[in-house]
């Protein structure tokens, strides 16, 4: 009887460390943000086989290749950048379709934590073949896309032809690739007449309820953003550039009253989206600050990225989130402005969380202490003393940046010692 109960004891022991949980990164003592579900304390996150395995306080770190020590900071989700123009290519008088004011994405997402990027029309039905193939396919970032209206995309000239925007040939095109393209795109039209808006909505209704972002281009006189907003736009369709403040354009904020116009609250409420577009000059503090000051928010935030922006003043994502810290965005909305808020804008709510279960996108934030000045492109400055930067941003459950080497290893085993004997390899030649 005794050499059973032992035989039995011992059974569940073994049985026991076969199920033992094991994890290819723990990431500990970070205070966790995850608005989606609800998460704004101090937990640990485990990964494993590139989705989220664990978020809980105390996980284990002895059953971890790689840990993660987070204290001080905040573990996220990766960011989603709504608004980026990817499109780069060689094609000289191109720009932002094949030209050379489109950027390769992952030079410049993984160091703000940003894992996925939505395109934002740079292409059209006609030339979106050629942006998937040679960077969509090509990125370690998720790169998806907002197709736009006009079929030759975000080219020069090509943006005002009427007789190239096809909303059924647009509608096709973004069917058949319907995994990658999350809405359909209006840019940059000049003229005081709402066919383009009209196509671009038609566009997204015929391919199946997919939003469309505008972007007025501008008018003399500018078009009515309220006739817009309650007649032209469904519900989910997203305004873009919501702070930018030029004259051809009409704003959200009264100049004379320093009030947001009661016609914005209204269609915010019909579910019109707002989304910042930073860009060059589609952000003005003067629209941002007195929309602040009576709590009127973005609904994303996101930096119209590309050669000309990110060397101005707006810089990167990172840089966005931190301004409007700076004028009262609590942090726990500035970061669900830029995960879950934007993963629902484009219906893909599989993104932008840290659920169990899900792809482990992650971004490690740091709060770093200082001196900074944010100014925007009319160069009003706004002084803080904190600014977001990225100390890690895992993409698939891999570390793909690491600012300052906090993972322990560094690197997971098996890759160093691919790396050296590929090393050993190369000094045989």
């Amino acid at each position: 009887m005794q050499k059973r109960f032992l035989i039995f004891i011992l059974f569940c022991l073994f049985s026991r460390l076969s199920i033992a949980q094991s994890y290819d990164i723990v990431i500990k003592n970070g205070h966790v943000i995850d608005p989606k579900n609800n998460i704004d304390a101090v937990m640990d996150v485990a990964i494993s086989d590139g989705k989220i395995a664990a978020v809980s306080k105390d996980i284990d770190a002895k059953q971890a290749t790689q840990v993660v020590d987070a204290k001080g900071m905040y573990v996220v989700p990766g960011l989603i950048d709504i608004h980026t123009h990817d499109f780069y290519g060689t094609e000289p008088d191109h720009q932002y379709e094949n030209g050379n004011l489109g950027i390769a994405p992952d030079g410049f997402t993984f160091r703000n934590g940003v894992t996925t990027v939505v395109d934002a029309g740079s292409s059209g039905w006609r030339t979106f073949p050629t942006f998937k193939s040679q960077t969509i396919d090509a990125s370690k970032t998720r790169v998806l896309a907002f197709l736009n209206i006009v079929g030759e995309g975000m080219r020069s000239g090509y943006e005002q032809n009427e007789n190239d925007m096809d909303p059924k040939m647009t509608a096709l095109v973004a069917k058949r690739y319907k995994d990658i393209i999350v809405g359909i795109k209006l840019a940059h039209y000049e003229g005081h007449d709402w066919t383009p808006a009209d196509r671009a909505v038609e566009a997204g209704t015929l391919a199946g309820g997919i939003p469309a972002m505008i972007d007025f281009g501008g008018s003399n006189p500018p078009l009515s953003i309220e006739e817009l907003f309650l007649k032209h736009l469904r519900p989910g369709d997203i305004f873009t550039h919501c702070f930018g403040q030029l004259g051809s354009r009409e704003y959200i904020v009264d100049l004379q009253t320093n009030k947001v116009k009661t016609f914005v609250y209204e269609a915010r409420k019909r579910g019109i989206i707002f989304d910042v577009g930073y860009g060059g000059i589609s952000f003005a503090y003067s629209q941002a600050i007195p929309a602040a000051k009576e709590g009127f928010f973005p609904n994303s935030i996101s930096t119209d990225i590309h050669v000309g922006s990110m060397n101005d003043a707006m810089k990167d994502m990172l840089t966005c989130m931190t301004k409007f810290l700076a004028i009262g965005m609590p942090l726990h909305d500035v970061i669900e402005a830029s995960t879950s808020n934007p993963a629902k804008e484009i219906k893909h709510e599989e993104l932008g969380n840290l659920s169990v279960s899900s792809g482990a996108d992650v971004a490690i934030l740091d709060m770093v202490k200082g001196k900074f000045g944010l100014f925007d492109y009319t160069g009003y400055k706004v002084e803080t003393d904190k600014k977001l930067q990225c100390e890690m941003t895992i993409r698939a459950g891999k570390i793909v940046y690491d600012l300052n080497g906090i993972a322990n290893p560094i690197y997971p085993p098996k890759k160093v010692a691919q790396s050296k004997q590929d090393a050993s390899k190369g000094q045989t030649h």
